[in-house]
Formats: C-alpha cells, structure tokens, sequence
C-alpha cells in the first residue's frame, strides 16, 4: 500500500497528523508494507523568504483568536507527546524545505524523507528552525541521517525547484485545498489531522478493497463503494 501525504512544514495540524497516522501504522498489522511519501503543499506560497516571528504573523491574520488557536495546538499537541513551543516558531518560506525533503527522497528513500520531515517539523515548532536557512536546514538532515555535504551541496543551487512546484500544483489539481490530506494508493483522500483510530479503519480498509480489486476483472472501473480515483 503507497501512502502520499500532502503537508507543510508551517502547518502544526500536519505535525499532530503524522504522530497519529505513525501510531496508526504501528498498530496495522501489515504496516510495515506501506511505503509513506511525503508531497509538498504550501499554505502561503506567497510568503517572504525570511524569518518572522510567529505570533506576529499569526496575530495579523486571525486576530485576537489567534492565541486562542496556539493554545489550543499546544494542549493536544501535549496530548500526543509533541511540544509546540510558539514564543520561540519562526515563520518563513518553506519552498527550500519542501525541495530538500523531495532531494531527501530521491536521494535516500522514503524512510529518510520520513525521518527528515519529522526533525523539520520538530525543529520547527520546538526548537526555533528557521526552515528557510540552509545550514539550519543542514543541520537538520545531518541529525535525521543525510550527509551534510550532499546536502550543502544541493541547498546551495537550484535544483529540484521546478519539480517542487509542479508537484504543488499538482496537488491542487486534484483537489488539495487543506493540509494534511492523506491520498491511499492514488483513490482514497482523507484530510486532516484525524484521530489515530480513524486513521487505523482507513487502513484496514483500503487493505480490504485493494485486496478485492486483486480479485476484479480486469479493466474494472477505479472506483469502489462510492470512493473514486483522484483525478
């Protein structure tokens, strides 16, 4: 079973849904099987490229909610083992990030892309990353197991950026429009930060239809009990 997962890095929902998806998965008896990758999706692709402090960012778009809404991250955050720390989140551009989880991918795997975008994340929402500076971002894939020359090598040019973007705008071509939103083998989305027992019926059930679709005709139609392909 292949698992896409469409996140920002910014994003502290997509920080809560991968801890649940992952407890998810460790209860899964075949999860073990399942290939994760990670695809990028800016929340504001807009933002500059420096570092800015995130109460003030989020104070200017939400207004007196917006500690209300950290508070609120903060609680159920603690409730999964994370720390938000959001005195210390810089906010920034994330297109760098999102290019070196894609280089974390294509050079290393799935699993060290996992492990990457988990320190980022951490980093991020813990320990004051500023996700837009190249030798923090070096730093972080050293500690998630990348070599920093590799890395310091990539962050200091331009590749991948045109396959990073085209993958953002594919995901809003499919219908991306939140994050996390989790794609099952290409037909089954669901979004959101959900509950990690919702997470785990997901799984046991994409696992029953794909097993019946091993059973279907050939040429059978994608879709099954009401859930299509994403198009």
């Amino acid at each position: 079973m292949k698992v896409e997962i469409y996140s920002d890095i910014a994003c502290p929902w997509c920080h809560v849904g991968k801890s649940r998806f992952e407890r998810a998965l460790a209860a899964f008896p075949q999860g073990g099987a399942v290939e994760v990758v990670y695809r990028p999706f800016q929340l504001d692709p807009d933002a500059p490229h420096e570092p800015r402090p995130h109460r003030e960012v989020l104070a200017a778009k939400f207004g007196p909610q917006a500690a209300a809404m950290d508070e609120r991250l903060t609680r159920l955050g603690a409730a999964e083992g994370l720390a938000f720390d959001f005195d210390s989140v810089l906010e920034n551009n994330s297109l760098l990030a999102h290019r070196l989880l894609r280089f974390a991918l294509d050079t290393y795997g799935a699993a060290a892309q996992n492990r990457l975008k988990g320190t980022l994340m951490t980093g991020h929402f813990a320990e004051g990353l500023d996700i837009g500076d190249p030798e923090q971002l070096a730093d972080a894939a050293v500690a998630a197991g990348l070599d920093r020359v590799a890395v310091a090598s990539f962050l200091a040019g331009d590749a991948l950026t045109d396959e990073v973007v085209a993958d953002i705008a594919r995901a809003r071509e499919i219908g991306v429009t939140a994050v996390p939103t989790f794609v099952f083998e290409g037909q089954w989305a669901v979004q959101g930060g959900q509950e990690t027992s919702t997470f785990l019926r997901v799984l046991e059930q994409v696992a029953k239809e794909t097993a019946d679709e091993d059973l279907a005709a050939p040429g059978a139609d994608g879709c099954a009990d009401g859930a299509c392909a994403v198009q």
